[in-house]
């Protein structure tokens, strides 16, 4: 008889050896660069990452969704489903409904998070290729109503506009620049409440727009420019995973994002990949991925004619460096970051770098010298990135005056810190943000032994009245 889980009927997850096999010497990560590039030859968009390729040699992935098995197929095309190790789909939706998301994940780019922590709600139930008609009628018809409603806005992530399963659709300027509007939408959503209320939908807009650019019909140029803008909206939805602590799924965006980039022959998108993945990599603990990143961005970005993009991209090195510990090699890439930035904005600078500015970049050089122990030059710095600050852009506001409350810490001022940390804790009304309510979390925890200090206690009694909220 078949094993069982406790409280359930679903059979234990058996070890596919077939695929296994058929991956011989490849790393998880090799093997999955070969089923992506099957997927392209013949159309089709797959997410397959080295965790994808993990979960189906475990045997978790009993049976492939309708894509990735047209992609299986192609590959081994004498080979059935059944000979690469995988359960009849009749079998396997036989299984209770909750069961169903981890044997059907998504082809296109995902469109909700992993299996969240325990203080955070589960992650939704994510579609497979069946269900995406419902998803588009969901979506068009009330997702941009509640995502107005849940911020009190009058302009939402407008939707990118889908033709039926059964038709395909003559894609054209009007189209892409549906695309490229989703893009902006969502960065100014980010800028002025952060990521967490606009993630979900925002990788529905993603969806669709692969949806357009693997089913939709169209002119050469109209394929690379809608390649670029698909790509930039990945690297929007990679970010909001990024500032929402979803740092697996942001991973797997850029990753996405990346392969568009090369895909189109855009060294720009290519390079804005880079940046952000530099930047995911220091957040992570990875300095060495981190310097890798932004150096490659550098290469990319060398023929495009923006000093300022090449500034951010020293500013990616030199996080990368501190957290390391080598101060003499931040220094330097700082240095080089005041000097491109000093050149001052050029024609060819790219849109998306609009938050780039002065407060930015006071505000990144905190954060290198807070990593390498500096207190007093991270808070000299963080109060110059506040005070620079433009007051639309909300997020970045709480995140330097939450980076202040940590850096006066550094230096032992308990009362400054739990200042500065309140008036980060006003924000959060107005900014839905995991990674600064992270941040606050853990100057709270690191002051809780000091609530005789006035100040300290004033602190701790919003903080914990706001997370409890």
């Amino acid at each position: 008889m078949a094993a069982t889980r406790a409280g359930g009927s679903r059979p234990a997850a058996v070890p596919n050896q077939a695929m296994r096999a058929l991956r011989g010497d490849l790393s998880p990560g090799e093997f999955a660069t070969l089923v992506r590039r099957a997927a392209r030859e013949i159309g089709e968009h797959v997410s397959c990452d080295a965790r994808y390729v993990g979960r189906v040699e475990s045997g978790e992935i009993r049976c492939p969704n309708y894509a990735y098995e047209r992609v299986f197929r192609h590959m081994w095309p004498d080979k059935s489903p059944a000979d690469l190790g995988f359960a009849p789909r009749t079998v396997v939706r036989g299984r209770a409904p909750a069961d169903t998301a981890s044997d059907t994940a998504p082809a296109a780019a995902p469109t909700a998070p992993p299996a969240s922590p325990p203080d955070r709600p589960p992650a939704p139930h994510r579609p497979d290729e069946e269900n995406d008609d419902v998803l588009r009628r969901t979506f068009l018809n009330g997702g941009p109503a509640a995502l107005a409603a849940a911020l009190g806005l009058d302009r939402p992530v407008p939707p990118v506009a889908m033709p039926s399963a059964a038709e395909r659709r003559r894609v054209g300027a009007a189209e892409v620049r549906e695309v490229e509007q989703a893009v902006r939408d969502i960065r100014l959503l980010d800028d002025a409440h952060g990521a967490d209320a606009v993630f979900e939908l925002a990788g529905q807009s993603l969806r669709s727009a692969y949806l357009l650019l693997n089913d939709g019909d169209y002119s050469a140029a109209t394929e690379r420019r809608l390649q670029s803008g698909t790509g930039e909206l990945a690297i929007s939805v990679g970010w909001l995973a990024h500032d929402s602590n979803r740092l697996a799924d942001a991973r797997s965006f850029y990753s996405e994002a990346l392969a568009t980039a090369r895909m189109a022959g855009d060294p720009g998108l290519e390079a804005h990949v880079f940046c952000n993945s530099a930047f995911l990599a220091r957040d992570s603990g990875r300095p060495r991925e981190a310097l890798r990143a932004a150096q490659a961005g550098q290469a990319a970005a060398a023929g495009l004619g923006s000093d300022r993009l090449l500034s951010l991209l020293a500013l990616r090195e030199a996080g990368g460096w501190a957290l390391l510990g080598d101060r003499s090699a931040c220094e330097r890439a700082l240095g080089r970051a005041y000097a491109l930035f000093d050149r001052g904005p050029r024609d060819a600078d790219p849109e998306w770098m609009s938050f780039f500015g002065e407060a930015e970049l006071a505000g990144q050089d905190a954060q290198c010298r807070s990593a390498l122990g500096d207190w007093d030059g991270a808070s000299a710095r963080a109060e110059r990135a506040m005070e620079l600050q433009a007051p639309q852009f909300v997020r970045n506001r709480a995140l330097y005056t939450a980076e202040l409350a940590h850096d006066r810490l550094g230096r032992g001022d308990l009362a400054g810190a739990a200042v500065h940390g309140a008036a980060a804790v006003a924000l959060l009304g107005q900014v839905r943000s995991a990674r600064i309510r992270g941040m606050l979390a853990h100057t709270a925890d690191r002051l809780r032994g000091h609530a005789a200090v006035p100040e300290v206690r004033e602190f701790l009694i919003g903080h914990d009245r706001a997370t409890a909220a």
